[in-house]
């Protein structure tokens, strides 16, 4: 079977390589790599975190198994703000978080990956893992994007607890340089624990225990009752309709309770009725995508945010595009993602994230918790304020978009909030005519907002031609990690496949 893949780096596309090589398909391989790459990208992911799989298999609707992560607390009598402390970083600008066990939202990725694999795989479980095995044993070169990150949290986020300052610091405490070696004690047989006895071993065994464990110790809310009764959830996915040169697309991606596929959606519907696109920048695509990020986006903060009911709010947005209430409008950013597609027309993509990471690794498992309860974009209501069990909000998006002639397109991205303009930028170039490589390599922007929905600023690279556009501006170098690091993969009408990586990431491809 012939496959493309787009993965953080090349350990994670040789792991997809591996499973191909043994007979996997598209599945197979993009779960290989995403586990790769939850062990090779430290600070950025961790499988003791959240994710979303979208698979795509060819002749039945699109899926999106959400494996976010929960919020916990079963069982207990939670004092908001327990176990957490307040520290601020300047990377990506400036940003405020709380971290600490009690930042650590319940992690549901282990139970993720193996209901995608029982459905929808081909070989052994075991052999899905064993990349990330080998990895892990022989240690791992510190990437650019995981340097790049820590460069600014080392000390801070990952040094108060001494598990999580030993795996990324040398013995004289400096931190390992770029292209350094990496080895982290015990999370190969946490790993191999997972391989050989299935999810349930961090779900209800063991390795669970022992992180539950060391939460618990530490004033922090994940017990026992909530890693075994946090499951994934199989959801239809969110489908927008975009018009282009050659035809109608279909774009299916994340649906709400998530945020960002709902938003993607919106934004995508809004800006491809407004014109035609030209697949490449030029000052009225310029202005259709400032106008398109910020009437979405100020809704996003404004209404989607901070609504209890994120189906409901969503549905009132989406309905609205449909409706046009915003044509005359118009008129006037820590993680991870793998895309692949084989040659049955079968696509999965996989987006994960840890949050900027909890700085706390349970000792004995190798294993960094994430601090997803403590990204305040994503707890608009303050610490702790959702109920247990609640999936949290998410900016994660995988996405698919089918072609008139059945192309099928498979796309991810990190960046926090900058994931669905991204993916909408990637999208439009693609859609008007650009080829996959290019679409991604070219600048982008990012509209930004106030508490309020005002807009703030419009953050671009460099790069991109901006004077036409009359807002404060917010340059940024080209190719800046802050506009996030797509990973696609395409299967042509010819049956030819292509993948494409952020250059912003450093990404890596391959098409066996």
């Amino acid at each position: 079977m012939s496959l493309a893949l787009a993965a953080p780096n090349a350990l994670a596309t040789a792991a997809g390589d591996r499973l191909a090589a043994l007979g996997g398909n598209a599945v197979d391989a993009a779960l290989a790599a995403a586990i790769v790459s939850m062990v090779s990208e430290p600070g950025v992911s961790s499988l003791a975190g959240g994710c979303y799989l979208l698979v795509a298999p060819p002749g039945s609707p699109v899926v999106v198994v959400d494996a976010n992560v929960t919020m916990p607390g079963r069982g207990l009598d939670v004092r908001p703000g327990q176990g957490t402390f307040a520290m601020h970083t300047d990377y990506g600008g400036g940003v405020d978080m709380t971290a600490g066990h009690g930042s650590v939202a319940t992690p549901v990725t282990p139970a993720g990956l193996a209901l995608v694999h029982e459905r929808w795989g081909r070989a052994p479980w075991a052999e899905v893992w064993a990349p990330a095995i080998d990895v892990a044993r022989d240690g791992f070169p510190m990437g650019a994007a995981s340097s790049y990150y820590l460069q600014y949290v080392h000390e801070t986020l990952y040094g108060w607890h001494e598990p999580s300052h030993a795996a990324i610091h040398d013995d004289d405490g400096r931190l390992v340089p770029e292209g350094g070696t990496v080895r982290i004690d015990h999370l190969a047989d946490s790993l191999e624990a997972i391989a050989t006895d299935g999810a349930r071993v961090f779900t209800h065994g063991e390795l669970g225990a022992r992180i539950v464990d060391d939460i618990r110790a530490n004033d922090g809310l994940v017990t026992r009752q909530d890693l075994a009764e946090s499951r994934p959830i199989v959801r239809p996915a969110t489908t927008a309709v975009a018009t282009a040169a050659d035809g109608r697309w279909r774009v299916a991606t994340n649906p709400a309770p998530a945020i960002g596929g709902v938003t993607l959606t919106a934004m995508l519907e809004l800006l491809t009725r407004s014109g035609p696109l030209p697949g490449h920048w030029d000052d009225d695509l310029l202005q259709r995508m400032v106008r398109a990020q910020d009437v979405v986006l100020a809704r996003r903060v404004r209404d989607l945010d901070p609504s209890l009911d994120r189906e409901a709010a969503a549905a009132i947005l989406l309905d609205g595009i449909d409706a046009g209430d915003f044509d005359a409008a118009m008129a006037s950013p820590s993680t991870i993602h793998v895309s692949a597609v084989d040659d049955q027309g079968l696509g999965c993509a996989i987006t994960a994230s840890a949050g900027y990471g909890s700085g706390a690794m349970p000792p004995g498992t190798g294993i960094w918790l994430n601090n997803c309860l403590g990204e305040h974009e994503l707890n608009p209501h303050g610490l702790h304020r959702w109920e247990p069990g609640d999936h949290l909000p998410s900016n994660m998006a995988p996405s698919i978009a089918v072609g008139p002639d059945g192309q099928r397109l498979v796309i991810g991205s990190p960046g926090a909030d900058r994931i669905t303009t991204a993916l909408l930028q990637v999208l439009v170039h693609v859609l008007g005519g650009a080829t996959l490589s290019d679409a991604i390599a070219m600048p982008r922007l990012h509209v930004r907002h106030d508490p309020d929905g005002a807009l703030s600023r419009v953050a671009h690279e460099e790069d991109l031609d901006v004077s036409v556009l009359d807002h404060e501006l917010e340059p940024h170098h080209p190719n800046s990690m802050y506009f996030g690091g797509v990973a696609a993969t395409m299967l042509h009408a010819d049956g030819t496949l292509e993948a494409g990586a952020d250059p912003r990431r450093t990404g890596s491809t391959t098409i066996t």
